[in-house]
């Protein structure tokens, strides 16, 4: 192995330690929260960003939100958000952004609407205010992270190694896990989201963030490693990780993990050469037979259950009416309300409050677009026009950024399924902004398969 996978493995090993001592010192993940914060600005700073150390930081703490959030080390739901929208704007202090950026402006203008007509509400109590926070610091973040990364140039070396910060911390949720439920067969008992599988924590964002694991560990194996010793342990973490994302029993962020999957060696084939083309080839073949056997392995240890699963059938093999575990009824609630209030939707945070009186019961959004809808009303839909085109647009004059389709497809399928609930999508999204600087004919190497 080189130097720079022999750093990789001691820093694999270090997130193993880390995920052991929290797990038996539990209070220790506020202070790692912390530590990542106070170092991360003081690295920013100390190097003046010169080589972009805010996309390294923000990506390490994205990868860690989860395992933060499943441990106590969060100190409020909105932390790692709030962490890298700062870090965003000392980017702007240190480096600047695009004057071209307008159009994330008007994104931010177009936020503003359904912000006002909350804060007009007649009844502007304390869970209202909550209700705005929890719900705009996604979109704020997203703008922000955008208008960082709107046409700053990186190199592909320097994105890859943003890819591989976001995967770090991925691998103490792996250990944590493994201590939290050493025996998936002992807990798996039904065909709904699994809280025990999953840490203790949310089903739909624990699969989220091991989903993008999946691809930043296969990433790994197939372009990043050069000695066998490193192919091995990427083929573990990559295989390990799909195994405990299938076992969630939530199906949103295993299916993205394998789309992003699917377009990345869709992009490396167009981007390379033809020898590269016959290796890719090749690669799609032994992919689809380690994802056939982690598949089968999974069915042996939920006793075939999670077949269950995805076909949308109960523990008897009954058809469930509802495809999407009760998201359909709100995303309905949510285009009723959409009808309702066309121009100006019923406010930030308020389409929770409506859909109690709906349904009888509060139930937060799934599903971001439906939600800016409902809330921001034709706003939400400018909003959606710029998230949507803008990326594309700018793919088309730069299109040497080979992971942007993966990135896109995470972000487009994470916020229908588990809104912006984490910062992942955010910044991720803002990945596909990027104007990579790279050689594709250096992408598949003859010594990293």
């Amino acid at each position: 192995m080189n130097k720079s996978e022999i750093n990789y493995v001691k820093l694999a090993l270090l997130h193993v330690g880390i995920a052991v001592v929290i797990f038996f010192i539990p209070f220790l993940s506020k202070i790692y929260a912390l530590l990542i914060a106070v170092f991360g600005f003081y690295y920013v700073i100390n190097n003046n960003n010169k080589n972009n150390e805010v996309l390294y930081v923000s990506a390490y703490i994205v990868g860690a939100e989860v395992f933060l959030r499943m441990t106590g080390g969060n100190l409020n739901n909105e932390y790692v958000k709030v962490v890298v929208s700062f870090l965003m704007l000392l980017g702007f202090v240190l480096s600047g952004f695009s004057k071209s950026s307008f159009v994330y402006w008007l994104y931010f203008l177009f936020l503003l609407p359904a912000v006002l007509i909350t804060m007009s509400h007649e009844d502007l109590n304390l869970e209202i205010r909550k209700a705005i926070t929890f719900n705009i610091s996604g979109p704020v973040c997203l703008g922000l992270c955008a208008l960082y990364c709107y046409r700053r140039h990186l190199l592909y070396s320097q994105l890859q190694n943003v890819v591989v910060l976001l995967g770090l911390p991925i691998i103490s949720i792996l250990v944590y896990l493994l201590l939290y439920n050493p025996s998936v067969r002992d807990v798996v008992t039904g065909t709904q989201s699994n809280f025990a599988t999953s840490g203790g924590f949310g089903p739909n964002q624990v699969a989220t963030i091991l989903g993008l694991g999946m691809f930043v560990f296969f990433c790994q194996l197939v372009f990043m490693s050069k000695s066998k010793s490193s192919m091995a342990l990427n083929a573990f973490l990559f295989v390990f990780t799909s195994y405990r994302a299938i076992v969630t029993f939530s199906r949103g962020g295993v299916i993205t993990g394998y789309v992003m999957i699917l377009l990345v060696l869709l992009a490396a084939y167009f981007f390379t050469n033809s020898t590269g083309k016959r290796k890719l080839i090749w690669i799609a073949v032994l992919s689809g037979i380690m994802a056939l056997g982690v598949w089968s392995y999974s069915v042996i240890q939920t006793s075939g259950l999670i077949n269950k699963r995805y076909a949308n059938q109960d523990a008897r093999g009954r058809v469930k009416g509802d495809r999407l575990g009760g998201r359909e009824q709100v995303m309905n609630t949510e285009i009723v309300l959409f009808k309702e209030n066309p121009i100006v939707g019923v406010g930030i945070g308020l389409g929770k409050s409506y859909r109690e009186q709906m349904l009888g019961k509060e139930v937060a959004s799934h599903n971001e677009i439906t939600r800016l809808l409902s809330e921001h009303g034709m706003f939400g839909i400018f909003i959606l026009i710029i998230l949507l085109i803008t990326p594309l647009i700018l793919f088309l004059t730069n299109y040497q950024n080979f992971y942007f389709f993966s990135f896109y497809i995470f972000w487009l399928l994470t916020i229908n399924h588990a809104a912006m609930r984490t910062a992942a999508p955010a910044f991720v999204y803002a990945l596909t902004l990027l104007n990579v600087q790279f050689n594709p004919i250096q992408i598949i190497k003859e010594d990293s398969i």
